[in-house]
């Protein structure tokens, strides 16, 4: 496949924080996010005390995508699980059974692509016995097998001047980035024999570059923008975890029951895959028409944004509203 056919699997992971419950269902220790961005310091506001991080009650969060690199994505895989209670289970072994799930049905015709948060000898070795062609970001701090011995990351390309450079758009803050390039072969310890690539992105001074840890054959730089464009669409993953939070309310639901609770964000999960699917080529007359006449908006702001699955959303939301379908007849289950 070439860069253009090339289909990503794209692996995110969130928490649903539920706060203020205690005797729900389900629920196990996760880490808050919004403690984490309330406790950032503000310039001329109170320091607040101590660095540890906040756990409030809630569940783990799984989704995963399915992208090439333009166009719309699709939903691959949507799961929660805690690690407390009846059907406790743990982060590892649910990313394992997920991966074994895909590389049997997909195998080689996708490539994986993960963030720092599966980085670690362990996940790359899995991936490996799984023979799945894979992107990860590595932490630069790791070791690896290079050309000098087993060294860190970032010690590997020290001094190493990049192969190429491009303007490379970033989507998380809308602008262009002269970006460099430069790959160099290693391994892991553990499996010497399986060639892997370690493929560094160099935005420019004053940017973290990326340190990605790649399967696929990396001889030329067209093949090193491949992986790094390739990463770069993860994006996606974030602000479609960010549209069910704030849009479909996955955090939202109050119900005591566990079985209750997942069947409710599973058709949530149904009306996120249907505004997905308005967003292909195919079904451009109903999403012209849906945003036209019912989330009409004019300005330059509107314009530019990119935001359509929360203007259908709002649409569909105001269509139903101004012709809502007759009640349907209960069925009487004998």
């Amino acid at each position: 496949m070439g860069p253009d056919q090339d289909a990503y699997v794209i692996w995110d992971e969130s928490v649903i924080e539920k706060p203020e419950s205690v005797k729900l269902e389900g629920l196990c220790a996760v880490r808050s996010s919004k403690a984490r961005r309330l406790k950032r310091i503000k310039p001329g506001f109170y320091n607040p005390p101590g660095g540890r991080p906040v756990f409030v009650p809630g569940m783990n969060w799984l989704q995963i995508l399915l992208t090439g690199l333009k166009g719309a994505p699709y939903l691959a895989n949507l799961r929660f699980w805690s690690t407390r209670g009846e059907g406790a289970s743990d982060k590892r072994a649910q990313e394992q059974e997920v991966l074994s799930q895909l590389a049997q049905h997909w195998g080689k015709w996708v490539i994986h692509v993960w963030d720092r948060g599966f980085a670690g000898s362990p996940w790359a070795s899995h991936a490996l016995k799984q023979g799945v062609f894979f992107i990860l970001r590595w932490q630069k701090n790791y070791k690896l097998q290079g050309p000098k011995g087993e060294q860190k990351a970032w010690q590997i390309t020290r001094g190493k001047r990049s192969w190429d450079h491009r303007l490379i758009y970033d989507y998380k803050r809308c602008c262009e980035r002269k970006t460099g390039v430069v790959a160099v072969p290693v391994s892991l310890a553990d499996y010497p024999n399986h060639p892997l690539w370690l493929v560094v992105s160099r935005p420019g001074q004053g940017r973290v570059p990326w340190y990605l840890l790649t399967n696929l054959p990396v001889t030329s730089p067209d093949d090193a923008w491949r992986i790094v464009l390739g990463y770069n669409r993860r994006w996606q993953v974030e602000m479609s975890i960010r549209f069910d939070k704030a849009e479909l309310a996955f955090e939202c639901p109050r119900l005591f029951k566990r079985d209750n609770r997942e069947k409710l964000i599973g058709i949530a999960a149904l009306a996120y895959a249907f505004l997905l699917s308005l967003i292909l080529p195919g079904s451009q007359p109903t999403r012209n028409y849906l945003l036209r006449f019912w989330c009409h908006r004019t300005g330059k702001r509107s314009r530019n944004v990119p935001a359509p699955l929360y203007r259908l959303r709002l649409a569909l939301s105001l269509l139903w509203l101004a012709y809502r379908p007759p009640a349907l007849p209960r069925l009487i289950l004998g």
